[in-house]
């Protein structure tokens, strides 16, 4: 039996046993989402029920369990991933045609029985997605069954919590205290008529006390829960994560350490008069069960989301410090990939150890953001594609490589999208190009009334691939934290999310710029920057915002086809390769530098 038969074995015995525990409790099926109890977006080893469950191994998907049937949602990120991982597992790929989608839901309402017995973790499904999940059993005349963690009968060598130590992200690379953070969130509570705060979100944590941690790869964050009431704070984590020195430096500013079991019994101990203020988005079913019914409950989003998406002057400030470690070492990366194209075995892996290695050797490098992708032609259609030891693409012949990496660095968080030729791209690869380069340009050059809400922005970025007959499927831009997650909310330039006031765009919101274009078993092009909201003018009819790039990196001007781009658009990009030249050439020499001047050149 080869590996990979001996994988689709496994998750076919793990079906089954978990088939065997519902037959147990009397239930018709289970839930598993990609979550914590604190919502992550990436769970920690403990919770990646899903991908140990059913070998998807994608960063977004809802699995479903019955009796005698198993679907997998994913969105369109994840179709091609997704139906090669699970084949032969017995598990059914279902599309999701939206990243918001919930289609296990909709599957529910249809095939849920009558007076049957359905299954969830109540301590990782969110609130919001509670109550959808219990209207749709409730039509059927079925129960939802949330005190049951399955997995703690099955997996029998289930990992523990995250035992590493947290640490403190100091002046000057954090100018803001957490006693000025502390007041800020309180002031937000008292607006809102609360008097405490449950925070379970771990980069609002990790933004809020100036504390960071390696619990979750590539996000430095810890496993925490806090409680904020108004003259004290108490941060629940794990024991040993947090030295005698912090506790003590934590102690001066009034926040208790206690253990990361203790905040059940914290909320349940909550007085009758308290008035509790906690995000439905961002906070479990789970957790509110413990909170006496006398509480008042105020439902809203968490002042810190608002307030870490609205990065300070001095944090933009060194976010550009950052920018330009990470266009130094993405120069000596492409000047190396060039010259060594033709020359040495080059793998999508390589791509990944030699880009890793040079921006390691920037001084306030802590770890990568995220997974790097490198995927060379029909790899490249697929938008969250991973090389693995077992399955990698050599770089030769002809063809596109799209490179999407990033980096976390003590003054910020990157992100950054690059498509190069190598040997000859083809007329309908530069077309393809072109047209999302355009795209690209067009959202950049945006200028819009400060509180437009971010998805209706999504439009000026698709417009001209549309203008094609093309469209892609995913968001075009997230939000990105400051050290801290390289997804974050609350803004989203997305047709797919909800159009609702949390989106509001705000000057110092760091979003990306990433439209594309993908052609199933061909090829995909992608281009990303990242952009702050900066202000732009204020007239009669007020505030308007515009985007500084804060990316640099050269556009390969190679997958150009110069007669689709129109003379506004090619003089973008050579300003920008005028920025990109004068900001990192002082930083390189020798080849490094000759490739930036050769890239930089003017179209």
């Amino acid at each position: 039996m080869d590996t990979l038969e001996m994988s689709r074995a496994k998750v076919r015995e793990r079906i089954q046993q978990l088939r065997a525990a519902l037959a147990r409790h009397d239930l018709f099926g289970y839930l598993i989402p990609t979550a914590d109890p604190h919502l992550s977006e990436y769970p920690p080893k403990r919770w990646e029920t899903r991908e140990w469950l059913s070998g998807f191994t994608g960063s977004a998907g809802t699995l479903l369990v019955t009796r005698d049937f198993a679907g997998l949602w994913v969105d369109s990120r994840y179709w091609a991933q997704a139906e090669s991982e699970v084949a032969g597992t017995g598990i059914d790929v279902m599309h999701l045609n939206s990243v918001a989608g919930l289609g296990h839901v909709d599957w529910l309402l249809k095939n849920a029985p009558k007076g049957g017995r359905f299954g969830v973790d109540a301590q990782v499904l969110g609130i919001a997605s509670s109550r959808a999940l219990g209207d749709a059993l409730k039509a059927r005349g079925a129960e939802l069954v949330t005190g049951l963690d399955l997995f703690e009968e099955i997996w029998s060598d289930r990992p523990t919590l995250p035992a590493t130590a947290v640490f403190e992200h100091l002046a000057p690379f954090a100018p803001t205290s957490r006693t000025e953070k502390l007041a800020r969130v309180r002031e937000d509570m008292t607006a809102l008529g609360a008097d405490v705060h449950l925070v379970s979100s771990l980069d609002d944590i990790a933004w809020i006390f100036n504390l960071r941690g390696t619990d979750v790869q590539y996000n430095p964050v810890f496993v925490a829960h806090a409680l904020i009431d108004m003259d004290r704070a108490r941060l629940f984590v794990g024991a040993g994560k947090i030295s005698d020195t912090l506790v003590a430096s934590l102690k001066k500013d009034s926040v208790e350490v206690l253990p990361y079991g203790e905040v059940k019994e914290a909320l349940a101990a909550l007085p009758a008069t308290a008035k509790i203020l906690i995000d439905p988005r961002r906070v479990t079913l789970g957790m509110t069960e413990k909170i006496p019914v006398h509480v008042t409950v105020i439902e809203a989003i968490n002042p810190s989301t608002y307030a870490k998406s609205r990065k300070s002057d001095v944090e933009i400030a060194k976010v550009r410090e950052a920018m330009i470690q990470d266009g130094v070492a993405l120069a000596r990366f492409f000047s190396w990939l060039e010259s060594a194209l033709g020359h040495e075995r080059i793998t999508e892996l390589t791509i990944d150890e030699k880009l890793s290695a040079e921006r390691a050797r920037q001084p306030d490098f802590v770890s990568r953001s995220f997974s790097t992708i490198a995927a060379f032609n029909a790899h490249g259609a697929m938008p969250h594609y991973r090389a693995t030891e077992e399955s990698h693409a050599v770089i030769e012949g002809d063809g596109l490589l799209l490179i999407d990496s990033g980096g976390q660095y003590r003054s910020g968080t990157t992100d950054i999208t690059r498509v190069i030729p190598i040997g000859s791209a083809s007329e309908a690869q530069r077309r393809d190009f072109t047209i999302v380069l355009k795209g690209m340009i067009n959202l950049s050059r945006a200028k819009f009334p400060r509180g437009t809400r971010s998805p209706n922005l999504d439009a000026l970025a698709r417009a001209p691939i549309w203008a094609h007959g093309i469209d892609y499927g995913h968001g075009t831009g997230h939000g990105v934290g400051y050290f801290l997650n390289v997804h974050e909310g609350p803004q989203s330039i997305s047709q797919t999310v909800p159009n609702d006031a949390q989106t509001a765009m705000e000057p110092g919101m760091i979003t990306s710029n990433e439209p594309g274009v993908y052609r199933p078993g061909e090829w995909g092009v992608r281009i990303e920057n990242l952009v702050v909201n900066v202000p732009a003018e204020k007239t009669q009819f007020g505030e308007f915002l515009c985007f500084e790039t804060l990316t640099l990196c050269p556009i390969d001007t190679r997958c150009i086809e110069p007669s689709l781009m129109n003379d506004e658009e090619v003089a973008w990009l050579n300003s920008y390769h005028q920025t990109v030249w004068a900001r990192l050439s002082p930083n390189l020499e020798g080849a490094a530098l000759e490739w930036l001047k050769r890239r930089t050149a003017a179209l």
